[in-house]
């Protein structure tokens, strides 16, 4: 390869050779390996082929899982050329799937009805969407890129007087969650104000593509089953309601126990991605 050095790269990542570790103009750097773009772009594939025939909400909803989870978990390393490669390919396919389900319709009608600025805090009007509910796919180049640090020499996460450093380390590697949600946990520091536990219990992340997509795909179904609610904040302001986030099970509990507030919100953004 044209300006590499060191030899053949080297595999790694386990049986599935995840990572690609080489030289580039005297720079070690760690990249997705073939092999995981190459199993990506074929299950992406598989799952846009397999949905013909169903709506545009059903396809955004078995996709945005696989494609957050794949993000999430090469975020950490040189991978945003192979996200914006990603991006062209899932764009290739989902133009496919919409031409199959409207074969008579011209390429300006079908462009017109699947894709625009569906995302509203991106000025890109590429991105695929379903116009009666709103829904989006989302983007791997979306997925901000977080460089892994180094921990320091003989920092062990046993013990208690490096507490902070591990805390700290741990809220600079933020979740790829929604950035409303996002914002409530980083304001309530990842803590539900009415018992003072965690929220969510995300110590050990996710170790491969498959579990941070379950990962994520449990967090989003619970919020919207309201195994997280957000709930005004009780202040006494003119300003507009401010929600917070709540265990549903202390919500219940609180609202046996205290007059009743106004409705809850369930805890996710705005119309968006599935």
């Amino acid at each position: 390869m044209p300006g590499s050095e060191g030899g053949p790269p080297q595999q790694c990542g386990g049986p599935t050779r995840r990572f690609n570790i080489r030289r580039y103009h005297g720079k070690l750097l760690t990249k997705p390996s073939k092999a995981a773009m190459r199993r990506i772009r074929e299950r992406l594939s598989t799952e846009t082929h397999a949905l013909r025939g169903a709506n545009a909400e059903v396809l955004i909803a078995k996709l945005n899982p696989i494609i957050r989870g794949w993000a999430a978990y090469f975020r950490g390393v040189v991978s945003s050329e192979v996200f914006t490669s990603l991006d062209n390919h899932v764009w290739r396919l989902v133009y496919k799937w919409a031409r199959h389900t409207h074969p008579n319709k011209p390429n300006g009608w079908v462009t017109s009805r699947y894709f625009g600025r569906f995302n509203e805090s991106r000025q890109d009007r590429w991105v695929f969407g379903d116009r009666e509910s709103g829904r989006y796919l989302t983007k791997f180049a979306w997925t901000r890129i977080v460089r892994h640090q180094l921990v320091i020499k003989g920092a062990s996460v046993d013990d208690p007087a490096l507490t902070e450093y591990w805390a700290s380390r741990r809220r600079r590697n933020k979740p790829p969650l929604s950035p409303r949600l996002l914002s409530l946990l980083q304001g309530q520091h990842g803590r539900c104000p009415l018992c003072g536990t965690l929220l969510l219990h995300a110590d050990q992340q996710p170790q491969s593509p498959q579990e941070w997509e379950q990962w994520l795909r449990a967090i989003r179904t619970a919020v919207r089953a309201n195994a997280l609610t957000a709930e005004p904040d009780g202040s006494q302001s003119d300003d507009p309601v401010a929600f917070r986030l709540t265990h549903v099970h202390c919500h219940r509990w609180r609202g046996g126990n205290e007059p009743r507030r106004p409705a809850v919100l369930a805890a996710r953004g705005p119309s968006g991605p599935a």
